[in-house]
């Protein structure tokens, strides 16, 4: 699928989707829980729609009503399910879940697409590695497919900060080992959402210490995660690119559907585009954006969104002086090595942009329509969208088919405020 994006001016109401990350959290809870859970407002589609695959996988029954599901957990029998996880393109998921899978003493097998081939996943299974788990990789070089065996036993581990995702695969699933476990953690980035899956598990009443820099945790094992009538609130992640898009396009928009309270990394973003020169009001609604002044050039520190990268390199473009993104370096191992790729696809439409090894300099220019590759990176295909919006000429996108990953209704949110965006397929 392609999508063909020309100059737009915007303006409206817009209903943010529902948080990825609060989803497969959900999802991953109440498949361990003893019950039955409710989870309301859920991501079902793209990375959704892996994590509740991988949850039938466990051996939980999941039926989806709209965006409800209702799931019946394992209570405590980690063999049910079956031998495969079929995650997709679903990274947070494939990690999140590889802990749980091996609970059990049976053999999993994940694998994804060939995006997800391409993303790291051995420092989590270096970790397990450490509390009792057999793994392995079936070719040389790649991460996955992968293979893990428990019974997670708990015991004593060290395991990689450089992404979020290896520590909280982890912090969910030691609790329901038999013994204790001590985790220490290195390097950690994107903090925020360690934190907000610290926050699931003070919402569940399971025990754990931790240091107050989340270097070092101890987790009690025997515990037992009880059912969670949750709904799930908007996602900061998919809300970037609305944010962005009102001082981008100069244009008034108002967002609605998140929780300004919530834990999530990207919240952050608001406060960005406010110091870039967008005029922000937070609302336990949402928050009302109007960018309709000149946009200033600042550095911007991503290390807890990284996820923001994308789009808010785009509105560098835009903004006078310079832009500078730093200290985000795991940008490199999301569905792509969003780094470069935007470095790349922002310069074939005339950018001054500048790649360095933990980010980018970015120097205001007038952008020009060109043919783009999305990378089928749904975050890479939505931020060159925005880029189009403000191009003279049109600009032509591919793979856009992944945006719907995490925003599946992206291009008709878009259009009601007014973004002309044409689908080819």
């Amino acid at each position: 699928m392609k999508w063909i994006v020309t100059k737009s001016l915007l303006k409206g109401s817009i209903a943010i989707p529902a948080s990825k990350s609060h989803t497969i959290r959900a999802l991953i809870a109440a498949t361990l829980a003893i019950g039955e859970s409710r989870i309301a407002n859920a991501l079902t589609s793209g990375d959704g729609a892996s994590a509740i695959s991988a949850a039938r996988s466990m051996g939980a029954d999941v039926s989806v009503s709209g965006t409800t599901l209702t799931l019946a957990g394992v209570c405590g029998d980690y063999n049910r399910g079956s031998d495969d996880f079929a995650m997709e393109n679903s990274g947070t998921s494939t990690n999140l879940f590889a802990s749980a899978a091996a609970l059990g003493s049976r053999r999993r097998r994940f694998d994804g697409d060939a995006s997800l081939r391409t993303r790291p996943f051995r420092p989590v299974l270096e970790a397990l590695g450490k509390l009792g788990v057999s793994f392995g990789f079936e070719a040389a070089g790649c991460d996955l497919p992968f293979w893990v065996q428990g019974p997670l036993r708990g015991g004593t581990a060290t395991v990689s900060g450089f992404s979020s995702q290896f520590v909280s695969s982890l912090l969910f699933a030691c609790p329901c080992a038999p013994v204790d476990t001590i985790c220490t953690v290195e390097n950690l980035h994107e903090r925020p959402y360690v934190e907000m899956t610290l926050n699931w598990l003070d919402r569940l009443g399971i025990r754990y210490e931790a240091s107050a820099d989340l270097s070092r945790f101890r987790i009690p094992g025997g515990q037992q995660y009880r059912p969670i009538d949750y709904t799930v609130p908007g996602d900061f992640s998919s809300a970037t690119f609305a944010a962005v898009a009102a001082p981008l396009t100069r244009s008034r928009l108002a967002l609605r559907g998140l929780d300004f309270g919530d834990s999530q990394g990207d919240k952050a973003v608001f406060d960005v585009i406010a110091r870039m020169g967008a005029t922000v009001a937070k609302s336990v609604a949402g928050a009302d954006v109007d960018g309709r002044g000149e946009v200033t050039g600042v550095e911007i520190d991503l290390n807890a969104m990284p996820d923001s990268l994308p789009a808010l390199s785009v509105l560098a473009c835009a903004a006078r002086g310079e832009t500078r993104l730093v200290n985000v370096a795991q940008a490199r191992i999301k569905e792509t090595d969003r780094i470069s790729v935007m470095a790349t696809e922002l310069a074939k439409m005339g950018a001054d942009i500048r790649e360095r090894p933990d980010g980018l300099d970015i120097r205001y220019r007038p952008l020009k329509g060109a043919s783009v590759k999305g990378h089928g990176d749904h975050r890479v295909v939505m931020a060159l969208a925005l880029a189009g919006m403000i191009a003279e000429g049109e600009t032509v996108i591919d793979t856009a088919e992944a945006a719907a990953v995490t925003y599946p209704t992206f291009v008709q949110d878009f259009r009601e405020l007014g973004a002309n965006i044409k689908v080819v397929d």
